[in-house]
């Protein structure tokens, strides 16, 4: 019994990190693109583009 236990927990372990790290690389693209689109839709300041993030 404590085997078939143990493998359960690792499968559900293994679909859970899965999941996880499919939905971590979805963030990373959607960061990604949210990022290259701040340097094409830049605000303009004073006369000359300034930068569309503080840091």
């Amino acid at each position: 019994m404590v085997p078939v236990i143990l493998v359960l927990l690792l499968a559900l372990l293994l679909f859970g990190a899965g999941f996880a790290l499919k939905a971590l690389w979805w963030i990373a693209v959607i960061v990604l693109v949210v990022w290259l689109l701040g340097f094409v839709i830049r605000p303009t300041a004073n006369g000359k583009r300034g930068r569309w993030y503080r840091w």
